[in-house]
């Protein structure tokens, strides 16, 4: 049987829905890792909120913070996947909907960026990036969304032929310019290679992978473990109260390219909001996370 377009509306809705009430297990876990090893007293204070709030905010099926982002979604097809309808217009279809039913409502985040109107609807929301997957007949929806905190201290810039210090010195600089706005302690994406395009999709993607999983690469594993000291060692600490929790993670990955090397670098806020599950052929959903 296709998927149908129903079943892409109601999954995508939910997947925002999920996404502001409950922090990823894997979050809440680093947290509590970051807890037990700082060494500052307002920041193991400000760890302690945080928790408090993550476990309140399910508990009580409310929002973790009430800037809810706008939506942001990458939908993987399987190759051989069948579907019927439109998908694009489902996810629409389906934002529109939660929009009208959702407790507590949404504020007006979606912004004309020219006149700086605010509302539920926009241009090319919400904002869908499409991938292919071979061997598999699924299609796969992952929301992440985005708001001022994570959203607004993304940054890319391209280089020639960059060393691995290079890179490295450019992602630093990325961090000082964010300094403890983005609502640290962040997970920190970073993108190397391809085009412009590709490189910023690499950077976003790489904050999927859990917390504490290890680079397959060798050499990233490396640049992640150097980087993670390095923006810890900032002090800029838990909302910028001071100490060593600046970031959780920091999460590498790269394509190959020309010999011009975009780097692009993403944050994503101490509630680390994303949420990904898969539609199977028979209509079955799988919750990923």
């Amino acid at each position: 049987m296709p998927i149908t377009q129903e079943a892409v509306k109601t999954l995508s809705a939910q997947l925002y829905d999920w996404s502001l009430r409950r922090v990823p297990d894997d979050t809440k876990d680093a947290l509590r890792r970051a807890r037990a090893t700082e060494t500052h007293e307002g920041a193991q204070r400000v760890l302690e909120i945080m928790l408090g709030s993550a476990m309140r905010a399910e508990q009580t099926d409310r929002f973790v913070c009430s800037d809810a982002g706008v939506p942001v979604f990458r939908v993987t097809l399987g190759a051989n996947a069948r579907w019927e309808g439109d998908l694009k217009a489902a996810i629409v279809e389906g934002f529109d909907e939660l929009v009208g039913r959702i407790q507590p409502p949404l504020l007006k985040h979606v912004t004309n960026p020219l006149t700086n109107e605010r509302g539920y609807k926009g241009k090319d929301m919400p904002l869908v990036t499409w991938e292919m997957e071979s061997g598999v007949d699924w299609i796969e929806i992952a929301c992440q969304p985005k708001a001022l905190g994570s959203g607004r201290w993304a940054q890319a810039e391209t280089f020639s032929f960059p060393s691995l210090a290079d890179i490295e010195a450019y992602v630093m600089r990325a961090v000082m310019t964010a300094g403890s706005q983005h609502c640290p302690p962040v997970i920190i994406g970073v993108g190397i290679g391809g085009s412009f395009d590709v490189a910023a999709k690499i950077a976003s993607k790489a904050t999927y992978r859990p917390i504490g999983s290890v680079n397959p690469e060798p050499v990233l594993a490396a640049m992640e473990e150097r980087l993670l000291r390095a923006v810890n060692a900032t002090g800029f600490g838990p909302m910028g109260t001071g100490g060593d929790t600046t970031a959780l993670a920091v999460h590498v990955d790269y394509s190959a390219g020309h010999g011009y090397t975009p780097v692009a670098v993403c944050f994503n806020c101490w509630i680390n909001r994303r949420t990904r599950a898969r539609i199977h052929a028979d209509g079955s959903v799988e919750r990923m996370e």
